[in-house]
């Protein structure tokens, strides 16, 4: 991928991943994804968490109502209202701190007229807290209410509010010390708070949890619902029936201690539709989450949720990170690694801070870092296979094709372009008696001729892993040791330069005649050159200059009456180092070569 291109995707990228990241946390985008993921790190924590044992339910469960005693003395639900009204005068003389029904009264009972006023009675005698429920069908003007429903207006209080009010109607108004026991589902029907004021139009009605508290004197935060921090041990509880029918007795035996006890009393039964779904179970009794809100307040260990800028700050720094180690062209696999721990520590952090009572929800903000590494590894990908196929188009002329494959490193590439000094062996070939050939050959035998030569002669340099530099007319000049770094690559020209003779002989042969005077020379050097692409924009090659490429070709020049192949001391000394018993070298004495001062010694190579 061009750099600039490059650069232009990544700070995209980065942009769009940096706004999605900011209208996330401010608008709550991904809730399902944070809640049921945060109900999972819930449940953990929760696990060895303990509910304070000053709160006990009073269970109308299923053995409750299908108790023969209790069939007998009270028949099928709904019970006669004056067995709930016996059950309180029983427990006002335990002393408890406080009776809280979590059973609605909003019809009188028709068919045993005395049975609501004998629970009247004990209220009177005895103030205990009932339900109220805000339902469908005709609203209730809030202002027309008893003030002991506590409807409060603020300054903004509409007038004409009014509310669909359930209320313990079959009751005198005098009684009705309430509270809202509404279930409050989040977007996805789970339940995970509960309501504390119930706001209307200006006006406020308080929720059961919040008006237990205040008559307690519990402190209360000013918000109006409560993050539940569930308990994962369950609450202590008696069953309706196992109360009830022991009240009745001169002795009560068995019992729990009810004294200074906030005491609920509700249904469990499946039969009585108080099932809501929690992180904890699809099917969690009401008066539990009741007395989960109430235990919350009592211990003040609610759900403090972190600030969304936490998220965000975590989210912002994961998404420049990855774009910089992108930028630098990290390994995606790295990043990847690094993203895994980020995430861990995090999910790792969110757990912790349920024990100070904080909730801290960062998922979809990792899930955004994630998806934004995603993108970074296919921008990475593009990169990468643009890159191949440059260096594909680039190298493809100078190369064989198997080791072009592996010219893809970036590093390479940037090398290549710039130019830098390499240690490289440098191989000139030249044929003799090409031009008694061609006085006597046509133009186009000349050329079938030539071109079948350098096939033969440029296989045999990429059997070695050679660059092939140019042709200059009818000479070839190859190298190694760039465009990537062999230490053995005086040996490998060495060795081409051998099977290019032997393919000479093979190619005289098939000429016949026209073979006798065709001969080649070779010369070949080792030592430092200028390698890169250089040329016009329009028209680049990648090439070698310096005075190695020089001497090559004077030594090449050198071989007509003393060897068909001669190299240089400095190759001979770099095969006798890497490749030690590989050749024989002949030593051809010195020569004396143009533009230097000292003499040159030469060898011919042979094979051992």
């Amino acid at each position: 991928m061009h750099e600039k291109a490059e650069r232009s995707y990544l700070l995209l990228a980065t942009g769009l991943a940096l706004a999605w990241l900011l209208a996330l946390v401010l608008f709550n985008l991904w809730f399902g994804w944070d809640a049921r993921l945060g109900d999972i790190l819930v449940r953990q924590e929760a696990a060895d968490r303990s509910p304070p044992q000053d709160f006990i339910l009073i269970d109308i469960d299923q053995n409750s109502l299908d108790d023969p005693e209790m069939l007998d003395l009270a028949g099928n639900w709904p019970w006669p209202r004056a067995i709930h009204g016996e059950l309180l005068e029983f427990l006002a003389r335990q002393q408890p701190r406080a009776v809280i029904f979590d059973l609605i009264f909003s019809e009188p009972d028709r068919f045993r007229l005395n049975s609501d006023q004998v629970l009247e009675q004990a209220l009177r005698r005895y103030p205990a807290y009932l339900p109220l429920v805000v339902t469908d069908g005709e609203p209730s003007r809030l202002a027309d209410l008893p003030p002991i429903l506590q409807a409060r207006p603020g300054p903004r209080a509409a007038p004409d509010a009014g509310l669909p009010l359930l209320a313990p109607k079959a009751l005198a108004p005098e009684v009705w010390r309430t509270g809202l026991i509404n279930f409050l589902a989040d977007e996805d029907g789970i339940g995970r708070r509960y309501w504390l004021r119930y706001p209307h139009r200006g006006w406020t009605l308080p929720a059961m949890p919040a008006r237990v508290a205040a008559d307690l004197g519990l402190p209360l935060p000013d918000q109006d619902t409560l993050p539940l921090h569930f308990y994962g041990q369950p609450f202590p509880r008696v069953s309706y029936a196992r109360v009830l029918l022991e009240s009745l007795k001169q002795s009560p035996q068995g019992l729990p201690d009810f004294k200074d006890r906030i005491v609920i009393i509700g249904g469990g039964a499946p039969g009585l539709n108080d099932l809501r779904p929690t992180p904890f179970s699809a099917s969690t009794p009401g008066p539990t989450i009741l007395a989960t809100a109430l235990a919350n307040l009592a211990r003040q260990d609610y759900l403090r949720p972190v600030t969304p800028l936490a998220s965000l700050s975590l989210g912002t720094l994961l998404i420049l990170l990855l774009a910089r180690a992108t930028h630098r062209q990290v390994s995606p696999l790295r990043q990847a690694a690094w993203l895994l721990l980020a995430t861990l520590a995090s999910i790792g952090t969110a757990y912790l801070l349920l024990h100070s009572n904080y909730q801290w929800q960062p998922f979809s903000t990792l899930l955004t870092a994630w998806l934004f590494f995603a993108l970074c590894a296919l921008g990475a990908y593009l990169r990468e296979r643009l890159q191949r196929e440059y260096a594909l188009q680039m190298f493809g002329r100078f190369l064989d094709p198997r080791v072009v494959q592996s010219v893809t490193d970036g590093d390479i590439m940037a090398a290549a372009q710039e130019g830098s000094s390499q240690e490289i062996t440098v191989l000139f070939s030249d044929i003799r008696g090409f031009t008694t050939l061609s006085e006597t050959r046509p133009p186009e035998e000349i050329v079938r001729l030539l071109n079948r030569y350098f096939d033969t002669q440029v296989e045999a340099v990429f059997q070695e892993g050679g660059t092939l530099d140019k042709f200059i007319g009818d000479a070839i000049m190859a190298f190694w040791g760039a465009p990537m770094a062999t230490p053995t690559h005086a040996p490998q020209a060495v060795r081409a330069a051998l099977e290019m003779q032997r393919r000479l002989e093979s190619f005289k042969l098939e000429l016949g005649p026209l073979g006798e005077h065709f001969d080649i020379g070779i010369g070949v050097h080792t030592g430092p050159a200028v390698v890169g692409f250089l040329g016009a924009s329009r028209r680049l090659d990648y090439t070698a200059i310096g005075d190695t490429v020089n001497l090559a070709s004077r030594i090449e020049g050198l071989t007509k009456g003393v060897a068909r192949i001669l190299v240089s001391e400095a190759t001979r000394d770099a095969c006798d180092a890497l490749a030690p018993g590989q050749f024989h070298f002949i030593d051809r004495g010195e020569a004396k070569v143009k533009g230097r001062e000292r003499p040159v010694r030469l060898f011919e190579p042979r094979s051992t």
